[in-house]
């Protein structure tokens, strides 16, 4: 059996991970969710794997040293997916040193003790154990990605950089997100400057299948750029799941009538605001066979039902929620 150390496996990204690789391989792995439970992580995501024989939590911070090399020796560590980060830019800003320390000093600790574990007497590593580190598009605007520990020690890694992300169990303080919740709530939807800065969108379960399909068909010490082909501004977001959202809740709903256009404020910019980020997926597809499965705009109905059927239920069942879309109209 093999076993997968997750971090930040309570997050949007991590838990749906967790669910698609129990629902691919069952009860051929173990999986080890360490997750700080700040703001954005929430064991209401892993509601259906609490209690699965093959799974344990713990909660602990990354930057611990001593909980993180407790959990390599209670455990045969097999692979290591590191999802835990702090995330949102606007916080970013506000907050710097506590993404410092998490994005690069938590690494680095993950990475020391994997390295600890996974050294054999000859210096050299097994080729079935591997580190996945799950990045972002927004590294390319300053960084390079020369240097990397995984080229000074013969390190058995990956890096993936992926482009935003959107999808079921998202924090609200995201894009997607806000704007189902505040149209919902008959509230104005804030949106930065022009409305017209670029990003790249990936249905989350898309995401993850490719996490996986690197982890097994990847060349060791690669960089996969894992995107969704589907550039568009931040107000033909808006306008597309306003859209959604009004085709999917019934007649008869009261809340259907004040999701209009009006709901849209422009507001001041936010500094710094890259203008638009896009990423290249060509690699991943001629190397592992990886390509986005799911059309945009189904990928917002699926999103648009669960946080309806969240809103109102709320159940994290995604797979029920997603089997309703059809009955959007």
């Amino acid at each position: 059996m093999r076993t997968y150390l997750v971090t930040g496996g309570a997050g949007f990204i991590g838990s749906n991970y967790i669910h698609y690789m129990f629902e691919k391989y069952g009860d051929e792995i173990f999986i080890i969710n360490v997750d700080k439970l700040t703001y954005a992580g929430s064991l209401a995501n892993l509601r259906g794997v609490e209690g699965c024989p093959n799974y344990r939590f713990y909660q602990a911070d990354i930057c611990d040293s001593a909980a993180i090399r407790t959990v390599f020796k209670e455990h045969r560590i097999d692979r290591v997916v590191h999802f835990a980060a702090e995330s949102h830019v606007d916080r970013s800003i506000k907050d710097p040193e506590v993404f410092v320390r998490t994005n690069v000093l938590g690494t680095l600790v993950l990475l020391n003790a994997a390295k600890e574990a996974w050294e054999q007497a000859d210096g050299t590593y097994r080729t079935d154990r591997k580190f996945l580190h799950v990045s972002t598009d927004e590294v390319y605007g300053s960084l390079g990605d020369a240097g990397f520990y995984m080229h000074t020690y013969g390190f058995p890694a990956n890096i993936t950089n992926c482009s935003n992300n959107y999808g079921p169990r998202q924090h609200p303080e995201k894009l997607i997100p806000m704007i189902i919740r505040n149209a919902l709530a008959g509230k104005q939807i804030p949106v930065y400057g022009d409305g017209r800065n670029i990003r790249d969108w990936l249905y989350v379960e898309d995401h993850v299948k490719g996490l996986d399909m690197v982890q097994e068909k990847g060349r060791l010490f690669e960089t996969y750029n894992i995107g969704g082909h589907n550039e568009k501004t931040n107000i033909e977001i808006v306008h597309i799941v306003l859209d959604a959202l009004r085709r999917c809740l019934p007649e008869n709903d009261r809340r259907r009538a004040g999701i209009c256009d009006d709901l849209i404020t422009f507001v001041e910019d936010r500094k710094g605001h890259d203008r638009r980020y896009a990423i290249a997926p060509d690699k991943i597809r001629e190397e592992v066979g990886w390509r986005p499965e799911t059309d945009f705009e189904e990928g917002i109905r699926k999103t648009v039902r669960w946080y309806l059927d969240f809103s109102t239920q709320n159940v994290y069942d995604n797979k029920r929620i997603c089997d309703s879309v059809d009955s959007c109209h």
